[in-house]
């Protein structure tokens, strides 16, 4: 009985490992080895296609000393800042919407979700048009209210407001189907008590279903703001990180500092530096939802 047990249990072993194996082997080849790569190539002063130079910390003393990146990762934590709370607000007020049994509540749903699966250039490329001066929607929109002429797309502060609102017609389909996913394994029968004993819709909100999907919303705060802080298609497409460079966030700044100016070996001690800074803002987040469950 004991080998067969022995057996049996080796066999499990050797299965499970037969479907972890090609996961391991991509992650170890395509993320493992590209991390620990940059982090090497961060200690060399390093140009594209050129030689490598062992020199320390001294791409990390340059780094801390340049005033272009200490602009672009505030750029990137401002954009953070207020880009998750809105996206998470709307992304859970779209589930509440479709979760209700409402006639043609399944287009609905594909309507909301549908922009996620588009691309990044055509997004973008929709939102310039949109944006435009002169012509574009919102200009004529603005116009028609007696506004006058709003140059989104190059005035600091409305440039942000452009960027989040491309963002978050883009993306928030997502959130919405993760909130979707957790407002559906509330109990229908929580529900019912609540109205029985007389809780209008605000107590059963704040009472019953916020609590019952903190899971859910844990996630999706965690998901949004690493998605937040690895902005770059949006600024570099519509504004070029302009104006000026108000809207440059970090991801673009480590973009032109290795493939424009070729420094890699400064560009990899960057991005080492925001992986750290990615890493520390999401166990703090993980810490204060676990101290709140």
């Amino acid at each position: 009985m004991k080998k067969d047990k022995r057996k049996s249990g080796w066999r499990e072993q050797v299965v499970a490992w037969c479907f972890l194996l090609p996961y391991v082997l991509f992650f170890a080849g395509f993320l493992m080895y590209p991390i620990l790569k940059g982090m090497k190539l961060s200690l060399y002063d390093s140009t594209l296609g050129g030689k490598e130079v062992f020199i320390g910390l001294g791409n990390y003393m340059e780094m801390f000393q340049d005033p272009g990146f200490w602009e672009a990762l505030w750029n990137t934590i401002f954009y953070v800042l207020i880009s998750t709370p809105v996206m998470v607000v709307v992304g859970f007020i779209f589930a509440l919407f479709i979760n209700s049994k409402i006639k043609g509540i399944t287009f609905i749903r594909t309507c909301l979700f549908s922009p996620y699966v588009l691309s990044m250039s055509v997004v973008t490329g929709l939102w310039i048009f949109i944006f435009q001066p002169y012509t574009g929607l919102v200009t004529r929109l603005t116009s028609c209210l007696g506004i006058g002429e709003m140059y989104w797309l190059n005035t600091r502060g409305l440039v942000w407001v452009a960027i989040l609102i491309t963002t978050v017609w883009w993306t928030v389909g997502f959130n919405m189907i993760l909130f979707l996913a957790g407002l559906q394994d509330v109990p229908e029968d929580v529900y019912e008590a609540a109205r029985i004993d007389g809780a209008g819709q605000r107590q059963i909100l704040f009472g019953i279903t916020i609590p019952m999907v903190k899971d859910s919303i844990g996630l999706v705060v965690m998901l949004q703001m690493i998605a937040s802080f690895k902005l770059f298609g949006q600024t570099y497409l519509m504004s070029g990180g302009g104006p000026g460079t108000s809207t440059r966030t970090i991801v673009h700044y480590i973009y032109e500092t290795g493939f424009t100016n070729r420094h890699m070996g400064s560009a990899a001690a960057m991005s080492v530096a925001f992986f750290a800074v990615v890493l520390a803002a999401s166990l703090i987040q993980n810490r204060i939802f676990a101290k709140e469950g």
